[in-house]
């Protein structure tokens, strides 16, 4: 982008115009009160009109796998492109992700039932208030205190206190993480290292009950697209693999049984050159009056030091408003990006200035964040290709 001329600034793009979420009847937060809702466990509504009622729901949550990967890799994933018009009970349409489509978000909003302004965690990272830090919200560092951070009772909580038979089925990495107690706790969690095993346990716990709500996640595929792009034939060996692992649960389902199979994000490539990846630690206009950068590159939370708010939101929308939806905290709250209503312990942990991606760009930070700057595949933002998931189904 040629920045001599100031007056040659394109017109930004409107904040309105950035598809937000469908928080309340189409999100993954959206997801568990549905399917709880339809086992008669007490304060859960139905929101998800499409979903018929099941005694037992399993969901296997897949990392990274959005809807316009698999509508795109039929010979990679044939039973789950062959699923694709079960999606949203018959409908064949996806769920949205939620504001922003990462990783930690998600998985607090599919755990919790809420969106990201309600749980809290509405970003890969984000200033703690208390603090004035920057807190990465997946590896949760540096510590602050989950139940704190995270108040609200999981979804699995409140169906193991309502007699449903709650468990959580993944690698052993996470049973302990701060991550897993605040999003996904409630019932047993089962550990177990390969997917194979994973999938019959799965299964096994679904028969445990005559009431259960099962939960089972798979991360690899996700890496393979941050590490290689959603382009490479590691991304695709991982595809076929995850593929294979849905058939083998869906092959096992006890009677009376709802397999939901789902992601928290898709994916975009990003090319490694200048046009398509700003550095921020090499740009001044961009760092001007910024005393915090958090978010990813596709999602960024800017914070501005005392007084330089509105001065960063005018910079940002000069230098990026034609391919990044650049909205000021306001704004995006009333936009909806990050659910109807915002907490007020929440309120100061979004940025100043929110930057969503809607070309194939990023906000990279070489310097601060060298790992994340140079990962070929990211999400984050609400393009289709990131912000669809899949609510794949088989039925018993």
């Amino acid at each position: 982008m040629d920045r001599s001329a100031p007056w040659d600034y394109p017109e930004p793009l409107a904040v309105g115009s950035a598809p937000a979420p469908e928080y309340g009847s189409g999100s993954l937060a959206d997801l568990l009160p549905t399917l709880a809702a339809g086992m008669a466990v007490p304060g859960m509504t139905a929101a998800i009109p499409e979903l018929a009622p099941a005694d037992r729901n399993c969901v296997f949550l897949v990392d990274g796998l959005g809807w316009e990967q698999i509508k795109a890799h039929p010979d990679e994933a044939p039973y789950l492109h062959a699923l694709l018009g079960s999606s949203r009970g018959g409908t064949g349409r996806p769920l949205t992700a939620g504001y922003p489509a990462t990783t930690a978000t998600s998985l607090a909003s599919v755990g919790t039932g809420l969106p990201p302004g309600a749980h809290g965690l509405p970003g890969y990272t984000v200033r703690n208030p208390a603090t004035g830090e920057l807190m990465n919200q997946l590896r949760w560092q540096p510590w602050t205190a989950p139940g704190v951070w995270q108040p609200y009772p999981t979804v699995f909580q409140l169906a193991h206190q309502a007699g449903v038979h709650a468990a959580q089925v993944s690698s052993p990495t996470f049973q302990n993480t701060p991550l897993t107690k605040v999003a996904l706790s409630g019932g047993t969690f089962h550990g177990r290292l390969t997917g194979e095993e994973r999938m019959d346990l799965a299964a096994e716990q679904l028969a445990a009950g005559d009431r259960s709500l099962v939960y089972t996640y798979y991360a690899e595929l996700d890496g393979a697209g941050h590490r290689y792009g959603v382009a490479s034939d590691t991304w695709r060996g991982q595809l076929m693999y995850v593929d294979r692992l849905v058939q083998r649960l869906a092959e096992q389902l006890p009677p009376r049984s709802a397999l939901y199979v789902t992601a928290d994000h898709g994916m975009v490539d990003v090319p490694f050159d200048e046009e398509h990846r700003i550095d921020f630690d090499a740009d001044w206009e961009l760092r001007a009056g910024v005393a915090l950068l958090g978010g990813e590159g596709r999602a960024r939370h800017v914070y501005a030091v005392p007084g330089a708010a509105e001065d960063v939101l005018t910079c940002w929308r000069e230098v990026l408003g034609e391919q990044f939806w650049v909205a000021s905290r306001d704004e995006a709250i009333e936009a909806g990006w990050f659910g109807p209503q915002v907490d007020e312990r929440v309120y100061a942990r979004l940025g100043d200035v929110i930057a969503a991606a809607r070309d194939d760009v990023l906000i990279i930070a070489s310097e601060r964040e060298p790992k994340e700057s140079a990962m070929v595949g990211n999400h984050g933002s609400m393009t289709p290709a990131e912000q669809f998931v899949p609510l794949l189904e088989v039925r018993s």
